[in-house]
């Protein structure tokens, strides 16, 4: 099932995807933080040190946003080279300015990018990592093979990404609140009504845990794992390329 921002209007998802974060650019970054109860940084963290194990010098960072993991990423010793990409210019915009701000131009490089259609040659990067993107894409499989096609032999592929928790109560809590309380306070600081009301239904349609592991090793990738943080509220993912 394909999940839209704008479900009266007739244009595809990838566009209404784009659309829906250059609305809400400018409040991105508090609502994130503010809306996960600052868990997010902690998500983030965590995956930057499983990634650092495998010591990536050159990292690609798919539907980047702000570039919040990527600036994260960049703090990997090993890493000599982060590229974002995103088809939100807005957020780019800004997420360019912290980059800046930082002092990470020349490391952390941010540019228009489509995950269905990256511009890069077969085995490029060492690590390809996507952090609350992948259920975005308008075409999950085509996404993965892109990524796959990427990637170096060896290669690995860090997924992080809202999941639905199982077990009673946090199953009912996480529901109240990512369908209620969500859109409530999204509408309210960002303005736009479908933004945070199509985040839980995206959430929701998402194929997550297994489902998305079965996904990752039909489009080739190996060792594959699921890592599943804070009762199931969030997981990671993780997938080799074969050598």
């Amino acid at each position: 099932m394909t999940v839209l921002p704008y479900k009266e209007e007739p244009s595809d998802k990838k566009s209404q995807v784009a659309r829906m974060f250059n609305n809400i650019a400018a409040t991105y970054d508090l609502l994130n933080h503010v809306l996960s109860l600052g868990i997010d940084v902690l998500w983030r963290k965590k995956a930057t040190k499983m990634l650092a194990r495998r010591r990536p010098q050159y990292l690609l960072d798919v539907a980047t946003g702000t570039a919040d993991f990527a600036i994260q990423l960049s703090k990997i010793p090993s890493i000599q080279k982060v590229i974002g990409v995103d088809i939100s210019e807005k957020m780019l915009e800004y997420g360019r300015e912290k980059v800046h701000q930082k002092g990470l131009s020349e490391k952390v490089i941010l540019e228009y990018g489509d995950s269905e259609n990256l511009k890069y040659e077969d085995n490029t990067f060492d690590a390809v990592t996507v952090a609350f993107g992948v259920r975005n894409f308008a075409h999950l499989e085509q996404g993965l093979k892109e990524i796959f096609r990427v990637l170096k032999p060896g290669g690995v592929l860090l997924v992080l990404e809202f999941s639905k928790p199982k077990r009673f109560p946090i199953k009912q809590l996480y529901r109240f609140y990512f369908t209620r309380w969500v859109p409530w306070v999204g509408r309210l600081i960002s303005k736009d009504r479908a933004a945070y009301s199509y985040l839980p239904e995206s959430v929701d349609a998402f194929p997550d845990g297994m489902q998305f592991v079965d996904i990752l090793n039909q489009t080739g990738f190996k060792e594959t794992k699921w890592y599943p943080l804070t009762f199931g509220i969030s997981s990671i993912y993780w997938g080799v390329k074969p050598l």
